[in-house]
């Protein structure tokens, strides 16, 4: 049951402040929103707004979490919820048993021929415990009469004697057992607790060693429970008759501690449930108490069936069963297949990727991999194109890592100004803001899963990856465990799944693009298509044609403002050519407006030096291999390259270090107006009504708010005022 619906049944206004906020916790934990928390808090006339959001960020990991099950222990408490009724299972809860018939063909049981009863429990006691560890049995019992049946039920019994007493004693006692342990009704028989106790009491936590659980069932015959628990080859100790109509089947399970025994324990009964053993699943106690042989119960023996069955231990007994008990689809003919195949998943990225598949996109720092995501995002939820390619429109999460919430919002709006795109289908887009909330994909895996069931994603976009791996990114078996958690989120909810990754260090240009990718060559083979965007090495001429061509371009955009005749005043050749082009703009535009003008192209200056050039190459599963994209990051979007300059560029750092080297040594005067330059273009790109934050600069530059400070200083045209800046220029003329 989900655990909100448990939680519908207690009243809020039923608990006091340690509780609600125990509430608020083990929601947390499970993977709840604030928002679910707020909306139970509303019942309560105590309900403050905003006070559950406060309290929920306060709410850390722990090692000793407050988990659902809490809420569901509050819920019993109060009388609301019962295993019977609602389906919610606890430790000591009984499960029903929803299997089919067992189709196993029984193997019957033989009462021993010359019963020896003081041997049968001299070999229980011999075969389960040591010299020295104390025992816990029961001969005497009381009556209750349940619903019209008369029932005999087990006292607390004796734990004060050692096995070692017990056996010396049994030796001795001339064939009389109730000398020794006491006389038991001959209606009841008489019972016995299979793991050791430390003479002080029959609870849990007087067990002190975790060694056996107890396997019965009563629902079922006696020869198909014979036969299951040897056809699962149960690590079975002992297999003892109970008298009645059950088998008794001492399994061994060896857990370090009462944890450890718990987890063991229920992956054996779900393995005997599943495989068609109506388990009886109120025996999972540690010191339960389990039928002694040697005596007789309405008389039919208590004997020891058996002894040594099956697997030697509980790890190589679950190794055989995961083995066999996989889960996997059975093999298919393809001759059965051949005349009807299965329809292939639509694209979702025409040429690219499908729907339902995994998508990595690689490369190094400050390649805008963050923003090709989000670029990807928009293209999806409004149906357009992502570098060229037509996306299939429809709902997508983007899951952000690392990135505080703030920054991220602004990062999509941002992206959808720049790309010039009416924000229309913004409900199609959801974010999960996950910074600082960080776990293993492992564990992310299914909070995201339940999270994102039933919401209609057509794709999950997890940024970055480095946040959330699990093991060692060079390790193949380790990594291949961390993809395999995309395989899940694909299959369980439909969806593509679509991740960035980082480059691993060193030059990069004699590389294959499926082998940038840092880490395990496991990320560049799992993923049915990888993206891989390698920086281009920008020449100086370069840089100067594409400021040729912004100013031209602005300048006859200023013209033709002012101009319906601009195409009289200018040629083709004009057109191309900045100094002819600023001359005509001189002559025909008011002073004020050229001044206007310069300061526009002496802006786009800046930021052509400041863009950056990538190519896209692509290593696909599914679709023909397509020729590589060459695109330029113009902050905070990429743009393809439709003129055809940057086809002939080389991958970054394919020139030897020391060249490379040799061409970046410039004079102070250099470096110093380089990095006047940067800050003004940064500026340029993040101010808003003349003015922006220190840390939007520090951001965009990828350098600390102190080297921003000291480059405003530097470039001494700016005002600084309680982490924000502006031109000063500006401020006079306000």
């Amino acid at each position: 049951m989900e655990i909100l619906e448990i939680l519908s049944k207690i009243p809020p206004a039923d608990c006091d402040y340690q509780e609600w906020l125990a509430v608020g916790m083990a929601l947390k934990e499970e993977g709840y929103s604030a928002a679910d928390w707020d909306n139970w808090s509303r019942a309560d006339s105590r309900y403050r707004a905003g006070e559950c959001e406060r309290k929920w960020e306060s709410f850390a990991g722990n090692a000793n979490p407050v988990t659902g099950g809490s809420i569901v222990q509050m819920a019993r408490e109060r009388g609301l919820l019962t295993a019977d009724t609602d389906g919610v299972f606890d430790w000591n809860d009984e499960i029903s048993y929803e299997g089919g018939e067992c189709a196993c063909e029984g193997i019957p049981i033989r009462e021993p021929a010359d019963w020896q009863p003081v041997q049968e429990l001299v070999t229980y006691l011999s075969t389960l415990f040591e010299v020295g560890e104390n025992v816990g049995y029961v001969t005497e019992t009381y009556e209750s009469d349940e619903e019209g049946k008369r029932r005999y039920l087990p006292t607390r019994g004796c734990w004060d004697r050692t096995a070692g007493e017990l056996i010396a004693l049994l030796n001795n006692c001339g064939g009389d057992i109730g000398a020794v342990i006491g006389d038991c009704k001959e209606e009841a028989g008489a019972w016995i607790r299979f793991n050791p106790l430390d003479g002080k009491g029959i609870k849990n936590e007087n067990v002190t060693d975790f060694r056996y659980a107890l396997v019965e069932s009563d629902s079922m015959p006696i020869e198909q429970q014979n036969a299951v628990m040897r056809e699962l080859e149960l690590p079975i100790a002992l297999l003892v008759y109970s008298g009645g109509k059950s088998l008794h089947a001492i399994v061994k399970i060896d857990a370090p501690n009462y944890e450890e025994y718990r987890k063991r324990v229920d992956y054996l009964y779900k393995v005997c449930k599943k495989n068609g053993l109506a388990i009886d699943p109120n025996n999972r106690n540690p010191s339960r108490l389990s039928r002694m042989p040697g005596v007789t119960r309405n008389g039919r023996k208590q004997f020891i069936v058996d002894k040594s069955l099956g697997k030697e231990s509980f790890e190589e007994w679950r190794d055989y069963i995961e083995s066999i008990n996989d889960d996997l689809p059975d093999p298919e003919s393809l001759s059965t297949e051949w005349d009807n195949l299965p329809e292939l998943a639509p694209p979702l990225i025409d040429g690219v990727l499908r729907q339902g598949h995994k998508m990595l996109i690689a490369g190094p720092s400050k390649a805008g991999k963050s923003y090709a995501l989000i670029e990807l995002c928009v293209a999806i939820a409004e149906g357009g194109e992502w570098f060229g390619w037509r996306c299939t429109k429809g709902k997508i999460l983007y899951v952000n890592l690392e990135l505080d919430r703030a920054s991220c919002l602004h990062r999509f709006k941002d992206v959808y100004t720049a790309l010039g795109l009416p924000p229309a289908n913004l409900g199609s887009i959801d974010i999960w803001n996950l910074r600082g909330h960080s776990v293993p994909m492992d564990k992310l895996a299914p909070k995201l899963i339940r999270r994102a069931a039933k919401r209609g994603y057509i794709a999950v976009v997890i940024d970055p990856i480095y946040k959330v791996i699990t093991g060692d990114e060079n390790s193949a078996d380790q990594m291949a465990h961390f993809c395999n958690q995309f395989d899940k989120i694909c299959v369980e909810l439909g969806c593509a799944v679509i991740y960035c990754h980082h480059h691993s260090k060193g030059a990069q240009g004699g590389k294959r693009s499926m082998d940038r990718a840092s880490g395990s060559g496991v990320f560049a083979r799992d993923p049915d298509a990888l993206l891989d965007l390698s920086e281009l090495t920008l020449t100086e001429p370069l840089r100067a044609q594409q400021q040729d061509a912004a100013t031209c371009r602005i300048c006859e955009s200023w013209i033709r403002r002012f101009y319906r005749n601009a195409d009289e005043l200018l040629s083709p050749d004009d057109l191309v050519t900045p100094t002819a082009m600023l001359d005509i703009a001189h002559k025909y535009l008011r002073s004020d407006s050229y001044s206007l003008m310069c300061g526009e192209i002496e802006r786009a200056g800046l930021a052509v030096r400041n863009r950056t050039a990538w190519r896209i190459e692509g290593t696909l599963r599914e679709f023909p291999k397509f020729a590589p994209l060459n695109v330029w990051f113009d902050f905070p979007v990429h743009r393809a390259d439709t003129v055809g300059v940057l086809a002939d560029l080389a991958v970054d750092e394919v020139a030897p270090s020391w060249q490379k080297n040799f061409e970046k040594k410039r004079t102070p005067k250099e470096r110093s107006k380089e990095r006047k330059e940067s800050i003004e273009t940064a500026f340029s790109g993040v101010q808003e009504s003349g003015k922006c934050r220190i840390s939007e600069l520090a951001e965009y530059l990828a350098v600390t708010e102190k080297t921003v400070r000291s480059r405003l200083k530097e470039h001494g045209g700016f005002w600084v005022d309680d982490g924000e800046c502006g031109l000063k220029e500006n401020r006079k003329s306000r």
